[in-house]
């Protein structure tokens, strides 16, 4: 199935193993398809964004309905409200950490220590180049499995997940579409009935049905 993706409807699949790594989540969920589709500069992200499913709306759901942000739990595990009573502020420390050092600096060193007490120079050694960006595995019968290719073992797509992306190619086929682009993973991602994907979009308050109407509308014009 994945020789059919374009290379802006990979980038959704790969980018989505980014986004769950970077908050500390063990799993792919449609949520993170959806967070990195409304990153992409493309026309399908375009519409999500000018309908308000923009990444940090998604992106702040996600943390709201998990209750966990890796980039705060970085932090030691500090009681903000203690620290606030002695002046220190997590927000304004975070933020004159990344203004000096880049986003996601704190988070990004203490992975790093982590990672090194763990292992060493040795696991260092063992570790897949920065660079390295694999698909998720699929087998023989085209049924989506793992992605590959993660320095603490796989990242899991949940069933969900899976499905959304195997919906992906019904939208293109639908379509009559020889490829799989960002506006069918898109699409399949709006249509679910269960799942994150419909709790975030209701809570950014926009209709399932608006949006895709506005991604079909954008496509068929731009064709």
């Amino acid at each position: 199935m994945f020789e059919r993706f374009t290379a802006d409807g990979r980038q959704i699949v790969i980018r989505s193993q980014d986004h769950a790594r970077r908050l500390g989540h063990s799993y792919i969920g449609c949520e993170h398809l959806l967070l990195s589709a409304a990153s992409l500069p493309v026309p399908a992200g375009e519409v999500l964004r000018e309908h308000g499913v923009t990444p940090e709306r998604v992106e702040a759901e996600m943390v709201r309905m998990t209750g966990y942000d890796r980039r705060v739990a970085s932090l030691g595990g500090l009681d903000r409200e203690a620290l606030a009573a002695i002046g220190i502020d997590l927000d304004v420390v975070r933020a004159r950490i990344e203004a000096t050092f880049g986003p996601d600096a704190l988070a990004r060193a203490t992975l790093a220590m982590r990672r090194s007490r763990r292992g060493g120079l040795r696991s260092r050694l063992r570790r897949p180049a920065r660079n390295a960006r694999q698909l998720p595995t699929v087998s023989r019968d085209a049924e989506l499995m793992d992605v590959a290719g993660a320095p603490r073992g796989h990242i899991r797509f949940t069933p969900r997940a899976k499905k959304s992306l195997e919906l992906s190619l019904r939208e293109a086929l639908a379509r009559k579409d020889n490829y799989i682009g960002p506006e069918h993973v898109v699409l399949a991602l709006i249509s679910m009935d269960s799942g994150a994907v419909p709790v975030i979009l209701a809570a950014i308050g926009v209709p399932a049905a608006a949006l895709r109407t506005a991604v079909t509308d954008r496509y068929r014009k731009a064709s």
